[in-house]
């Protein structure tokens, strides 16, 4: 089902204040890595929002996650203050490792193996 006006309206607005709330915490940066909203998505009815977190050079996914999840509380504090004159209602927060990153590079790697294979073959 497509997403309606309103959906990507409010998707768009939980992005762009978690990108400033996460620069305000730090969790930005965790362990030496980068941490990053790769997508934001708002279920129909408008009462829960999945982030998908991008992670690049952090090793340990699943502690980053972990990370963010215990700081759940501040963080919807800090997104309800900032955006409680435009919506009715704060919706339920949950946090997702978006893996598109890691699937990319192994589709890379696989098309690099393909094109050594054909050069070495022929």
């Amino acid at each position: 089902m497509q997403e309606s006006k309103r959906q990507k309206q409010v998707a768009g607005l939980l992005n762009e204040e978690m990108n400033a709330i996460f620069q305000k915490l730090g969790l930005s940066m965790i362990g030496g890595g980068m941490v990053s909203i790769s997508g934001v998505k708002v279920t129909p009815d408008l009462l829960e929002a999945r982030f998908y977190l991008s992670f690049f050079q952090i090793d340990d996914k699943e502690s980053a996650l972990k990370k963010i999840e215990d700081r759940h509380h501040e963080i919807k504090k800090e997104l309800t203050a900032s955006v409680r004159h435009q919506l009715r209602s704060m919706p339920v927060l949950k946090f997702f490792a978006d893996d598109t990153l890691d699937h990319v590079f192994k589709m890379e790697e696989i098309f690099r193996k393909i094109e050594e294979d054909r050069k070495n073959n022929g």
